[in-house]
């Protein structure tokens, strides 16, 4: 802990203010290409649709041993390297250099701000596209209010499993941490999907990302609450309200903390039934407001986001002193 904070506070203020440079990404391209690249062998290799499911379930959970140890074994060794031949005032932040490229905040900012800007530039269309590039429902099917919606929901919950959920594990185990959350959260969104192929090979994906994902949606409802009460215009005891009455009721275990708090902050109601390719999914409503959100509530959302990480960082900053 006396070095994970002040690593992690390094991390979150480096990619605040650079997110992750494209020159870098055009050179050696991004830690979860990496990740995902290596989730991809192991299910062309190992999930076979032939076996029965059990032997299926079994690959997977090898393919997530695998996978945890490609992540954590370097990660490990190159912070115990970093830490042992280095001072550690050079140390650290080298090490929160190589970490600031796994949390999310710059670059779901920038997406979420792309869809409101191609609903004011270019209308319904505009909306449409770039809505496409963060959430995985038919973007034809999605009119304004829904496209406004969609990406609420995303921005609230990628706070929690993009921003706040790297952030806690990096701050409870450092650069191995923050890795191996990266690399588990990356397997559920290849494979963890009750789909014909990934029912049972991505079983254990899907139930690992949950646990690891708990503690960090429920501090990620946190900092929204605290966000709203620090926003005029948004309504902290409705977003406490909202995360009492409905966040359980959500279909996932986890994102329902963090849009709930979102909804009742906005005045909105998230979630609720729609569309993925062709299947309909059916799930409870987040928030009693209006299901009509505007650009304006996008607008709204943003600044409670951006709200939200800084008290994120002003906590860890908080605890990096506690431990001088």
């Amino acid at each position: 802990m006396s070095t994970t904070f002040p690593l992690l506070l390094g991390a979150l203020l480096i990619e605040a203010a650079l997110g992750y440079p494209a020159p870098i990404f055009a050179a050696i391209r991004h830690p979860v290409v990496w990740m995902g690249a290596l989730i991809g062998v192991l299910d062309r290799r190992w999930n076979d649709p032939a076996l029965a499911a059990p032997r299926r379930r079994a690959r997977g959970v090898a393919a997530v041993l695998v996978l945890l140890l490609a992540s954590l074994v370097p990660a490990g060794l190159l912070q115990a390297a970093l830490l042992h031949f280095l001072p550690q005032a050079a140390a650290l932040p080298l090490l929160a250099l190589l970490a600031a490229s796994l949390p999310a905040q710059r670059s779901l900012h920038e997406h979420v701000r792309a869809v409101a800007e191609g609903l004011e530039r270019d209308g319904l269309q505009g909306g449409r596209a770039a809505v496409s590039m963060i959430v995985g429902r038919n973007p034809e099917s999605l009119d304004e209010p829904a496209i406004c919606r969609a990406a609420i929901e995303s921005l609230a919950e990628n706070f929690s499993d993009g921003v706040v959920a790297p952030a806690f594990w990096c701050g409870a185990a450092g650069l191995p941490g923050i890795a191996a959350y990266k690399a588990v959260n990356t397997a559920d969104s290849m494979i963890g999907h009750r789909t014909p192929r990934h029912e049972a090979f991505g079983w254990a994906a899907a139930r690992l990302d949950d646990v690891v994902n708990l503690p960090a949606s429920r501090l990620a409802a946190m900092w929204i609450l605290l966000a709203a009460g620090m926003t005029r215009g948004a309504d902290a005891r409705g977003a406490w309200r909202a995360v009492r009455r409905d966040a359980r009721n959500h279909r996932s275990p986890n994102a329902g903390w963090p849009e709930a708090a979102m909804a009742g902050a906005l005045g909105l109601r998230l979630a609720g039934p729609r569309v993925y390719g062709q299947t309909r999914v059916e799930d409870a409503w987040m928030g009693d407001g209006r299901a009509a959100a505007t650009v304006s509530d996008l607008r709204r959302a943003l600044t409670l986001y951006r709200r939200a990480c800084a008290i994120q960082i002003l906590a860890v900053a908080g605890g990096a002193l506690a431990l001088l």
